[in-house]
């Protein structure tokens, strides 16, 4: 007789099951779609708005502190969010574990160096460099 035999069946359960992080997970994923549906509304309002602007006109609009503001805003709510999604998906349709696991740090690295390639780009317009 192990051990593990004479344990409680919770305590050998423990950790094993949710982590309790799914609620959380779903708000995330709840909120940043909240979010996104408000800044798209803004972005497509500051697009229809530079339809026929020239290039000098549209980096001025995006250097305004609102615009660059809710500009960067977006962008990195729209990285979370995809990331938040994309998690859901490969957790439900991976199944062996380490490529489960590649899965989601690539899908994280590649998201962080778009928001920050992303972000960079909007403060460069709008620092005038």
């Amino acid at each position: 007789m192990s051990a593990d035999d004479l344990q409680h069946p919770i305590k050998r359960a423990r950790g094993l099951g949710s982590a309790q992080s799914g609620v959380g997970h779903w708000w995330t994923q709840r909120v940043t779609a909240a979010a996104l549906v408000v800044l798209a509304i803004w972005f497509v309002i500051l697009v229809l708005g530079l339809l026929h602007a020239d290039y000098a006109s549209a980096r001025a609009a995006v250097a305004r502190p609102w615009n660059a503001l809710l500009l960067i805003a977006f962008v990195v709510t729209a990285f979370w969010h995809a990331v938040l999604g994309l998690q859901v998906v490969i957790e439900d349709y991976v199944h062996t574990r380490w490529k489960e696991v590649s899965l989601l740090v690539a899908i994280k690295f590649l998201a962080a160096l778009g928001a920050l390639a992303s972000v960079l780009a909007v403060l460069r317009i709008a620092l005038g460099a």
